[in-house]
């Protein structure tokens, strides 16, 4: 097998995925590299793993794929899948075997996948159903193969796409996120100095391939030469056992960890003592979450960082003092996101397009994404500064000059940005970013539902989805079903409510405020608006 030359252990701005972990197993070949299912790999064997799967793909497609759908999760076939794609230059494309296979077929599609790899765990059917060549490889044969097919050179660029990610479409559709090498490298090179990840650091795992949050779990790890240890969904549920039992040393979660596994009494305190690190993203850190943490790893420096995936995962950051009598009070008692990271540029724009210290946050920068997969996604969610310092919205293809429109309000506390919510139709549910628009259109097919509306209502420190619809009344179960076969489980909504018209605000648009409250009064009266539409 042909195996890339790394270019040393100095690593340039502009190493692509690939080159981060050449450059660690090239450097610490014997080190631990992943653990998983009480199974120990080393970098050299890791490597050796990603080359015979490069070999399969290269002889199942009798080329070099563009694209390639990656349908495994947790397995060695997963990550040794993972950097074979990298290897031969290709753009993965992370499919959640859990998830619909509607869904993941919509997904192949619309990133027009070459192959599915695919490591067994997931049904026959469900690979069938994709409508694309599909590889298919366990991990025993993986780990019995023995291949000595030569691999093409290596000659992938830094402005070659390493990813396509997939968030929630409000058309009903999902968007498709490219992500370029180089908007990674300076994320990496950023994180592993800041987390001090080495060899010898031993790096949780909480997140699935889908979400890009992963990336950090697997790059930043083998950037620095740490060991990945990834966790069964069963010690997830219990993650104090699961930092003792393998000694983690940096952490990384979205912060309804603290709470679910609190509810579940899944969080006793002062038993953690080797976690360096924790640090949380996704959503927001309360301080409540904040102080729970603190007691499970009273060690443990506790960061909040911040960003969509359209920025590469994460792009401001803030770190909490150890003492929580010094903690910042904040005007919604969550944890500040802090400060953009200094090599990217922000403005907080209010709704006149004025920088000022209360908005939206916009960023640029090498981080930010070129643009979606489908440049029809990338109208309205760019923004040019002209010379009066007014933003405006960019028309055509966004340039490496303009700003990138997160979509969430924030403002500056304290010196610090301070996270407020989204401002469009756009909720945060476990970390997972979702356009309620795409519940309402799954709804909207169901031959029963001639119109569908999907709210977000507070519950503590959780959110869950509500639907109402109108039109003939189904059972919650059916409605449940029909969902659960085409979008993911976390944007199936926990109530349904059937109404014979919905309410309407001055502007004569659904008033999404009444219907929260029709959520707290059961009596049929409420389902008769007085100022509504029928549709």
């Amino acid at each position: 097998m042909t195996k890339l030359q790394p270019t040393g252990p100095a690593l340039s701005p502009e190493e692509t995925l690939y080159e981060w972990f050449a450059a660690s197993a090239r450097r610490w070949p014997d080190f631990e590299a992943l653990r998983i299912r009480r199974s120990s790999i080393s970098y050299r064997r890791l490597a050796d793993l990603a080359d015979t799967i490069a070999a399969y793909i290269v002889r199942e497609h009798g080329a070099v794929p563009r694209r390639v759908a990656l349908l495994a999760s947790r397995s060695i076939v997963a990550y040794a899948g993972y950097l074979a794609v990298q290897r031969l230059g290709a753009a993965v494309v992370p499919l959640n075997p859990r998830y619909p296979a509607v869904r993941n077929t919509t997904v192949c599609a619309l990133a027009e996948v070459d192959l599915v790899l695919s490591d067994g765990a997931v049904a026959a059917a469900v690979a069938a159903e994709l409508h694309s060549q599909v590889l298919t490889v366990t991990d025993e044969e993986l780990l019995a193969a023995h291949v000595t097919h030569a691999l093409p050179p290596y000659r992938t660029s830094p402005d070659d796409v390493a990813y396509v990610l997939f968030t929630s479409g409000s058309t009903g559709q999902p968007k498709g996120v490219p992500i370029r090498h180089h908007n990674l490298s300076g994320y990496l090179a950023h994180n592993i100095d800041r987390y001090r990840v080495r060899p010898g650091c031993r790096m949780s795992h909480t997140f699935d391939l889908t979400f890009d949050l992963s990336v950090f779990d697997l790059f930043v790890t083998w950037g620095g030469g740490a060991a990945l240890i990834v966790p069964t969904r069963d010690e997830l549920l219990s993650p104090v056992d699961y930092l003792v039992e393998h000694a983690i040393t940096h952490w990384f979660s979205v912060p309804s960890v603290i709470t679910v596994t609190g509810g579940l009494g899944n969080l006793p305190v002062g038993r953690v003592t080797e976690l360096k690190y924790a640090i949380f993203c996704g959503e927001q850190l309360t301080y409540t979450q904040a102080r729970a943490w603190r007691a499970v790893a009273p060690r443990a420096i506790v960061d909040n960082v911040y960003g969509p995936t359209e920025l590469t995962l994460a792009c401001s950051e803030y770190r909490l003092d150890p003492d929580p009598e010094t903690w910042p009070p904040t005007s919604n008692d969550t944890v500040p996101i802090g400060a953009v990271y200094p090599s990217l540029e922000y403005l907080v724009v209010d709704e006149d397009g004025v920088p000022g210290s209360e908005g939206e946050l916009v960023v640029r920068g090498q981080q930010r994404f070129s643009g979606y997969l489908d440049p029809a996604d990338d109208r309205g969610r760019f923004f040019t500064l002209d010379d009066r310092g007014v933003v405006t919205p960019t028309l055509g293809t966004p340039s490496a000059a303009d700003y990138y429109r997160t979509g969430d309000r924030v403002r500056v506390e304290h010196g610090q940005l301070v996270h407020l919510g989204r401002l469009d139709n756009q909720v945060k549910i476990r970390g997972y970013r979702i356009e309620l628009g795409e519940i309402e259109a799954a709804l909207r097919h169901h031959p029963a539902v001639d119109h569908a509306v999907v709210v977000a209502a507070p519950q503590g420190e959780d959110v869950v989805l509500a639907a109402f619809y109108t039109g003939g009344r189904v059972a919650d179960n059916e409605l449940l079903t029909w969902l659960r076969r085409r979008v993911p489980v976390y944007m199936v909504p926990r109530r349904y409510r059937c109404l014979t018209e919905f309410p309407l605000n001055s502007n004569g648009k659904v008033d999404r405020g009444r219907l929260l409250a029709l959520l707290a009064d059961p009596s049929p009266e409420a389902e008769r608006p007085t100022a509504g539409v029928r549709t």
